[in-house]
């Protein structure tokens, strides 16, 4: 398994030829920062949270912004399914931007974070299983070549932190650079101060 450790979260973190590799690759870099996070305690733990949550931010954006809207539009995967996804983001959202106020060691963080992965591992399998497959079947492989560029330019300037009602790829253009900027400041500073999540 991918030593998670070696992972920036909004960095390329796959080699991969087409979209679908990309983001297939970051579900297993997601995966491997939850079990990081359950597995550690102490910075370690506070470390792999924080790059978990910054990936899992600038991931569901980029696919918000590119991915659900092109398999809509494809006409192979229905709207109830990519609105369903949707729906399950703006949950994970919701829930992420609570174990990141509350931060690793609180208590009550174990709990509700054992809940959200396995919401997250669900959400990311339902892709795979069902939304990336009709999309390779309808989008000609040069597309989804094309996209892996713009999904690592999405996630270049996309938010580092959770931002419920954001979810459609219009609300991601309007609200993002101002969310984005926000996002990436309050990172710098809470570094510059040593701050934790949670703090």
């Amino acid at each position: 398994m991918t030593n998670s450790t070696e992972h920036d979260a909004g960095a390329s973190t796959t080699s991969a030829g087409d979209a679908i590799d990309f983001l297939t690759e970051q579900h297993h870099t997601i995966r491997d920062l939850f079990t990081e996070v359950a597995d550690s305690t102490g910075e370690q733990r506070r470390s792999a949270f924080e790059r978990l949550v910054r990936l899992l931010a600038v991931h569901e954006t980029a696919e918000e912004q590119l991915v659900h809207p092109l398999a809509k539009k494809s006409g192979h995967v229905s709207a109830d399914m990519v609105d369903l996804r949707l729906a399950e983001e703006r949950e994970a959202k919701d829930t992420l931007q609570d174990l990141e106020r509350m931060g690793p060691e609180a208590q009550g963080f174990d709990t509700m974070f054992e809940q959200f992965r396995g919401k997250v591992t669900a959400h990311a399998r339902h892709e795979e299983v069902d939304e990336f497959p009709s999309l390779r079947e309808s989008v000609p492989a040069e597309r989804l070549r094309s996209l892996v560029p713009m999904l690592k330019a999405a996630e270049a300037v996309a938010p580092t932190h959770p931002h419920p009602g954001t979810e459609s790829a219009a609300a991601n253009y309007a609200a993002g650079p101002a969310l984005s900027l926000f996002d990436r400041t309050k990172d710098l500073v809470r570094k510059a101060l040593g701050d934790r999540p949670g703090e």
